[in-house]
């Protein structure tokens, strides 16, 4: 069996760290989504580490990572992510092994993506400029330049003819993008051969040879639900499925092989970019959040917006994901607030309802809240459940009984040992 583990809101929930803690149960990590717009970040022994592409496994000596076929893989970004790593001894060529059926983001999507956000003027996305987009849409359009590509005696006349059409494509755009492309291509092709020097394999054949075989996988989601291509909150979404399905898609891996269903969400909520975000703080409570919560995208280092837990959003996660358990993280980070509020039902368009609609922009949504008491004590040294407080427990019961699945985990801070096994 195959356990998932996703995030629930709107991405930046702590997937990394709870990678990392549970790594330790598993024989394979796999990523099977998104690409270096990605950041998982993991605290231990003082140092922090930020991964994009590679899976959040990689630092167990013990644990095979796996970059599925639902990823997309910038060989520039991947090269810097391998030297970051240089001074840990990880055998990358055994413990690091890359689908030949994931595609290549080419320099020319990054230029496509700037040319196309830059255009959009004022409706810009909030794209994280890293050629995401374009890339899954030459996959969808059947253009995509893959991994396995790389083995082929003709790559490089493929990448020149993608290129080639990139490069007409840009010229059809009105803004003008400054850039070098022999210069882009040369950082390009130095990670390509810092690539090759990997493992590549049919993961979705090995996958299912090691469930044969009774090895353990835990599959590794990246953003989060609420960006999903089709739930998410469209068009400000990412270009991939983020959801459950997306790691059969993304893997190989046949529905009736997932295990448990791991849904990571924040005790509050955050956003990167643009889009609607009905709990969003303006006061002096978001901004204490966002400066407790250090809350600046691993990815873009832009700050993000902070906002009141939201459960309407988080059931409807929890419903199209068939989340198991939970995995709540930042407690610590509520700790001094007097009261605090979590959304349980929406107004949209004159109605109070408790699913997620269809819009949920400013003007079709407004939210209502049910206050609970805030804690005051410090709760980062707390080790098991009879450590925390009553008002963090009764706000953890509150969550459980309004989306209907038990909170097995609690971070309270980010060290992996800052961690609580209910």
């Amino acid at each position: 069996m195959v356990d998932l583990l996703l995030g629930l809101q709107w991405g930046d929930e702590g997937k990394g760290k709870i990678v990392d803690v549970l790594t330790k149960n598993y024989d394979i990590i796999a990523r099977f989504q998104g690409g270096p717009n990605a950041g998982h970040t993991l605290i231990f022994d003082g140092n922090k580490h930020v991964l994009h592409t590679i899976p959040s496994g990689i630092f167990h000596k013990n644990a095979i990572n796996i970059v599925g076929n639902g990823v997309v893989i910038d060989p520039v970004i991947f090269k810097k992510e391998l030297d970051n790593l240089a001074n840990y001894d990880i055998d990358f060529s055994s413990k690091l092994l890359i689908s030949r059926k994931a595609h290549v983001i080419l320099p020319t999507h990054r230029l496509l993506d700037a040319a196309s956000e830059t255009a959009k003027g004022k409706a810009k996305i909030g794209s994280t400029l890293k050629g995401i987009g374009p890339t899954y849409m030459d996959k969808t359009g059947r253009n995509g330049f893959r991994i396995g590509d790389f083995e082929l005696d003709n790559w490089k006349e493929k990448y020149d003819a993608l290129t080639k059409k990139h490069l007409k494509m840009l010229s059809f755009f009105d803004v003008k993008i400054d850039y070098d492309l022999k210069e882009l291509e040369e950082e390009f092709f130095i990670g390509v051969k810092r690539l090759k020097e990997l493992t590549f394999i049919d993961s979705e054949e090995y996958l299912n040879q090691a469930m044969k075989n009774g090895k353990t996988i835990l599959a590794e989601g990246a953003q989060g639900s609420l960006l999903d291509i089709d739930f998410g909150t469209y068009p400000f979404v990412t270009s991939s499925t983020t959801t459950a399905a997306g790691a059969c898609t993304g893997l190989g891996i046949a529905p009736n092989k997932i295990g448990k269903v791991v849904g990571i969400f924040k005790a509050y909520v955050t956003r990167v970019g643009a889009g609607p975000f009905p709990t969003e703080l303006f006061d002096e409570c978001g901004k204490k959040m966002g400066e407790i919560g250090k809350e600046f995208g691993a990815t873009t280092g832009r700050s993000r917006r902070c906002g009141w837990l939201d459960l309407v959003a988080l059931k409807y996660a929890v419903e199209i994901n068939g989340v198991t358990e939970l995995s709540m993280m930042k407690g610590d980070v509520l700790t001094g607030f007097k009261t605090l509020k979590i959304a349980t039902t929406y107004n949209y368009k004159g109605n109070e309802i408790t699913h997620f609609p269809y819009n949920i922009e400013p003007q079709n949504v407004t939210v209502n809240y049910k206050n609970i008491k805030g804690w005051k004590s410090d709760i980062t040294t707390a080790r098991t459940i009879d450590d925390i407080p009553q008002n963090l427990k009764d706000y953890i019961k509150i969550i459980e009984n309004f989306v209907g699945v038990p909170v097995r985990i609690i971070s309270v801070g980010p060290d992996r040992k800052e961690t609580i096994f209910v």
